[in-house]
């Protein structure tokens, strides 16, 4: 199977000057939103893990594909801060953020983005699989911005954050307890930082993406779970599970889908949008 190319904006340089923060910078959204905001003219701090937790079945990001990250953003003519720190380390997120701070000048936008899965029934799910789960895509979430929000309040010049939650935030799912727990929980979190934020003229969102081809699923461990049935199954075999949970006749999206929807929320075109869970889902939750 190929896969069409996604549209993109192409030369439009809506964040000239400014500065983001983006979690989960390593590769897939994330390396997708730094590359993306850095050729409309922002900087980047891009923070990831860039390890192995012992709870994900699959391939972390390392510090070689943050490496890459940073070559991509300079290759388009940005300028990115790199810091290997894991989000559930608010003292190493406040470091990222003032090391940005030093080079760049200011911070204008957030992209809580980093997030972990595993599969399991809750019954028979370790207690250090939940921790590290919830631990990454919640608190991680809420550690991120509350390292980043003083910055932007400061500065008095407003700002945006988005944060990435999922489908999973929206409904239940089977074999996901702790990815569904933590998902809702963001998406429960982006309501109340939009609420205090506002005054500051702070916006918050929330992005809820189906399955997107990244290595958090294009991976051995995902497609024998997903096409167990076959005996030798590739990536492309998922498609034919995937597809019909989709209304549309996209098995999956791509990382510059969920990129237009991050940029568009970041941008001044959604100036008067906060507080909203934006599904990009290819119609999922139709169904």
């Amino acid at each position: 199977m190929t896969t069409a190319s996604v549209p993109t904006e192409q030369g439009r340089r809506r964040f000239e000057d400014k500065v983001v923060l983006i979690t989960g910078a390593a590769r897939g959204q994330g390396r997708e939103a730094a590359v993306r905001f850095a050729a409309e003219g922002a900087n980047v701090i891009g923070v990831d893990l860039a390890a192995q937790l012992e709870s994900i079945p699959y391939p972390m990001a390392t510090p070689e594909d943050l490496a890459t990250t940073v070559a991509q953003v300079e290759q388009v003519g940005g300028a990115m801060v790199s810091r290997v720190a894991d989000v559930r380390d608010l003292a190493a997120l406040e470091g990222a953020v003032a090391e940005g701070l030093e080079r760049f000048g200011r911070l204008d936008m957030v992209v809580a983005n980093a997030g972990v899965m595993a599969t399991s029934l809750f019954t028979e799910l370790p207690e250090a699989a939940w921790d590290e789960i919830v631990g990454t895509n919640l608190t991680g979430v809420w550690k991120t911005v509350r390292a980043a929000a003083p910055a932007i309040i400061e500065a008095d010049r407003g700002g945006s954050v988005v944060v990435t939650s999922s489908i999973a935030g929206l409904k239940g799912m089977w074999v996901s307890a702790p990815y569904v727990a933590s998902k809702h929980g963001v998406t429960g979190l982006m309501k109340t930082m939009a609420l205090e934020l506002s005054p500051n003229n702070i916006r918050v969102n929330s992005v809820h993406p189906s399955s997107v081809r990244t290595p958090m699923i294009e991976n051995e461990y995902f497609t024998g779970v997903m096409r167990g049935d076959l005996e030798n199954p590739t990536f492309e075999d998922v498609a034919d599970v995937l597809n019909p949970m989709q209304a549309l006749d996209l098995p999956w999206l791509e990382s510059a889908d969920i990129a237009n929807a991050v940029l568009w929320l970041c941008s001044d075109e959604a100036r008067g949008i906060t507080g909203v869970s934006l599904p990009v889902d290819g119609g999922n939750l139709l169904l």
